[in-house]
Formats: C-alpha cells, structure tokens, sequence
C-alpha cells in the first residue's frame, strides 16, 4: 500500500499527517459505512487532521485557532464517523466547539464499548493568561480536566471505588476512598488502545496517553521535543512526553511513587492486599523523584506545562492554576 507524507502549518498548527492511497480513517474496513450516528456535515474549508502527528509548541491556544476535520472509524461497529472540532479567539480566552469524535480510530479494543459512540456538542472557554497558584486544586468528578487538540476530552477520574456498586460506576463523591485507576493494568474498565472508552451518553473521552496526536518513540539528543497536544480546564498547556533538558530530549518522569508494603485501612474501607496501583490511593506524590510536581506539570524556557507520562498520574495530578467554569459538568 502506497504511503505518504503531507505537512502543514497553517497559523502555528503545525502537523504532520501519514496517509495511504485508499483512505487515512478508513484503512481495514470496507464493510458497513453506516453514518447513523454521525450525519456528513463537515467543512470543506476545514483542516484534515485525520491521525495527524503534531508539532507546534505554542503555549498560547490563539496560536491553534482555525477548524478541523476527520474521517475515522468505530472498529468493532465497523461505522464511519467524521470529526469536527473549531477554535476561536477573544482577547483573554479561546472558545472550543466539538463534537468529542477523535482524529484516529476508536473502539478497537478486544471488546466493543459498553455504551456506543454518538457525535455531541461540546464546548470550552480556555484561558489565554493562566496564572499558577499559591495552592493547586484538586481533581475532581466535577469538571473536565482538559481538552485535547482533536476535540477528545480529558476525564481521568473514575466513578468508581471499592465496595460502591461494582465499583465501575457510582461513587460521584470525592471523600470516598479506594478510587479504582482506570489506567491501571489491574482494572477493566474497557478502554481501546488509545486509553479511552466512552461514557454513558456516548461521549468518547481519554483518561491517560491517547497514543495519538504526538511521535512517542525513544528520545534522544536529535530528537524534539513534544508538542502541545491539548489544553487543561486551567489554560496551561498539555504536552507530550517529552521536553527538552539542556538540549537533550528527555522523557518526562512523574513524582508520584507506589507506597510498599500492605494496603492499610482509610477510615473503615480497606480492600486488603499489597499497594499495586488498583487504587489511585496506591500512590503518594515523593518531590524530587522525577522531573515533574505535584500536578504532573513543570516550567521549561519558561511556560509552565503539563506533561503526558508512563506512571499515575497519567497526565494531570492537580490544578496549577485556575479552571475555567466552562469545564464544568452538568449536575447529574
């Protein structure tokens, strides 16, 4: 199959995309091209970023503005989808309109999703001037946790924790102990190989590394650095995995470490057994033991950033400055 490379920059969106001669969503799948749930109403201007590889490191979400576009599929359902996803500017934040389909293939785990896909109407106001607290906010159930670059949400908490329901689903209150980590190998929560599932009304949304949108591959001194691959609800920026540290490119490691030894009670809940990251309680945050704080972020050449990296938390472990109300969720 014929390969080939098409680069583009248009404002400071710089991206890479890989195609073949048939089609860049498509490929594999020559059955079903049922689009029931996803009516054909894409922009003819907008910019194809189907399985796009990025490049731009602008920490300035102005930098990202334009409309964008995808052809991809539903695996398992074998149905095509188109993504759409549009960024506008005002003098202090960036409007985001989408409808949360990704730029890549999805549902292609061993199982199909749950819940099916369904294209929606989501949108966020991101902050232009984010500015980093004395305090950082913690996550919570309550409000998105960022906005990737193909229009795919950032929501790393599960609703699920030990002796709730099934403990997939059901614990909305923050206070509970022992929150399953839906990243975890331990734990089925029905995810496909871009560490994303969706949630009861179709929404499709990541809750680590989507393994898309930047080149994951060993670093070295020739290599880049990552790029912004996403925003968070605060503004600043969401990276890869890589920066660059005194002209070397290096992965970027978290600070949060397995506790050892038996898991020990909090309040009357103890699920027993030893810490092996079950739980998200399983960890604690150690400074100084990997290149990144408390929130999974750091400063380089000045731009404080989150990064996407191999251990909890994943991507965000707090907020380092202010969410914008545009994150929250819609009381249940």
């Amino acid at each position: 199959m014929r390969k080939c490379t098409l680069a583009l920059l248009i404002a400071a969106f710089a991206v890479t995309i890989s195609c073949d001669s048939k089609s860049t969503g498509n490929t594999g799948n020559t059955g079903n091209t049922d689009n029931t749930d996803n009516t054909d109403n894409t922009d003819t201007t907008a910019i194809d970023i189907t399985n796009a590889i990025l490049t731009a490191t602008s920490a300035d979400c102005a930098d990202y503005a334009n409309s964008y576009t995808s052809s991809v599929r539903d695996v398992n359902r074998n149905i095509g989808f188109n993504g759409a996803l549009t960024i506008t500017v005002t003098d202090d934040h960036c409007a985001v309109s989408a409808n949360a389909i990704p730029n890549h293939n999805f549902n292609d785990g061993p199982g199909s999703f749950v819940n099916p896909t369904s294209s929606q109407a989501i949108s966020y106001n991101i902050p232009r001037a984010p500015a980093v607290r004395s305090t950082p906010i913690a996550l919570s159930l309550r409000v998105d946790n960022a906005i990737f670059l193909n229009g795919v949400k950032l929501d790393l908490l599960a609703a699920g924790c030990f002796g709730i329901g099934d403990g997939k689903i059901g614990c909305f209150e923050m206070d509970k102990p022992f929150r399953y980590d839906p990243m975890s190998e331990l734990n089925d929560f029905g995810t496909d190989t871009h560490n994303a599932h969706t949630q009861p009304d179709g929404t499709y949304h990541y809750h680590g590394n989507p393994n898309a949108l930047f080149a994951d591959a060993p670093a070295s001194a020739s290599a880049s650095a990552s790029p912004v691959v996403g925003f968070a609800a605060d503004g600043f920026p969401v990276y890869g995995s890589y920066f660059s540290d005194g002209g070397t490119v290096k992965k970027a490691t978290s600070s949060y470490q397995l506790k050892s030894g038996a898991r020990q009670a909090i309040g009357s809940s103890n699920p027993g057994n030893d810490y092996d990251g079950t739980f998200v309680d399983d960890y604690e945050y150690v400074a100084g033991s990997g290149d990144l704080d408390e929130c999974n972020g750091m400063t380089v050449d000045g731009a404080y950033g989150y990064y996407v990296t191999d251990a909890y938390p994943w991507v965000l472990g707090c907020f380092r400055g202010t969410p914008d109300d545009s994150f929250t969720k819609p009381a249940p």
